[in-house]
């Protein structure tokens, strides 16, 4: 009995190192590409010649673009994300439906995941610009062209900047959304039409609840990539709609100043982090036996 009990102990303690083996390459991929450049980022920001010191918060603090940058970067966030979501939920809705060449609109509206930053924002340059296809059009149609893109017209500035996002983003939350609409069953909502519940309230009270899992991962990651948004305003605007992480390039290659560069990435990653931890909060399932309980 008692080496019975022995070898049990034993193969009791190996699930345990197994799971250890498994999550060390994860667990060491996360210090080296995560913690590590934290740490030193956190350092940097934080020391000077003479060790630790504030100088570089104040710099940075002190600097004209740095708080019309933390406006622009905000506000970008705010218009863009329901807008994205907002037409990506229609478009899966759509999709879900099953339309003739369903699967046509579908690669067509994720095209622009293959496209970069940068590269779609000199489309949409080729746009916008004063010689740009949209004012030839309006030029040909005999109305007055328009310079989108001048720092005398910041809200058109803002537009331009907020289409191409819109356009060049979305199709990501598309993804996410329309993967987590497969794995929903139609059971449901076949079983809340019989009772008869409109379209809406099939949508409210059926649909969104169970994609809530999805649209917490789309809005988390969709909102941190949307605090880098750095090459498309720099493609359209160059310095004239000023974004965090731009100004965080222009110290690091014009200023040569790395310190303050990295003092403005820490605020970014403090922004990403806080506004993760209230998706999470607000997201999270209040059910009786959902995780919130």
């Amino acid at each position: 009995m008692a080496t019975t009990l022995l070898k049990r102990r034993r193969g009791a303690g190996r699930p345990r190192g197994a799971v250890a083996s498994l999550l060390a390459p994860s667990t060491l991929f996360m210090l080296a590409l995560f913690v590590w450049p934290l740490i030193v980022g956190i350092g940097q920001a934080v020391h000077g010649p003479d060790g630790f010191t504030l100088d570089n918060l104040r710099t940075m603090t002190g600097d004209s673009q740095f708080w019309p940058s933390v406006r622009n970067t905000v506000l970008l966030i705010t218009v863009v994300i329901p807008l994205q979501f907002a037409f990506a939920i229609s478009m899966a809705l759509m999709l879900r439906a099953r339309p003739r060449f369903s699967q046509l609109w579908f690669y067509t509206w994720v095209i622009p995941l293959a496209i970069s930053d940068l590269a779609a924002g000199l489309v949409w340059l080729s746009i916008f610009s004063d010689r740009g296809y949209l004012n030839s059009v309006l030029h040909d149609l005999g109305l007055p062209t328009y310079s989108w893109l001048s720092y005398q017209h910041p809200l058109t500035v803002f537009l331009c900047i907020l289409v191409a996002e819109v356009w060049r983003a979305t199709s990501l939350v598309l993804v996410i959304v329309v993967a987590g609409m497969q794995g929903i069953p139609r059971d449901y909502e076949e079983a809340a039409e019989v009772f008869g519940a409109s379209y809406w309230q099939r949508l409210r009270h059926v649909l969104l609840p169970q994609l809530r899992p999805s649209l917490q991962v789309a809005l988390i990651l969709r909102t941190i990539l949307a605090f880098q948004t750095f090459a498309v305003a720099q493609a359209l605007t160059g310095d004239n709609f000023p974004l965090l992480v731009g100004e965080t390039y222009h110290w690091y290659t014009s200023l040569q100043n790395a310190d303050v560069a990295a003092a403005i990435a820490l605020v970014v990653l403090a922004m990403s982090m806080v506004t993760a931890v209230v998706y999470l909060r607000a997201l999270r399932d209040r059910t009786p036996g959902g995780s919130a309980r």
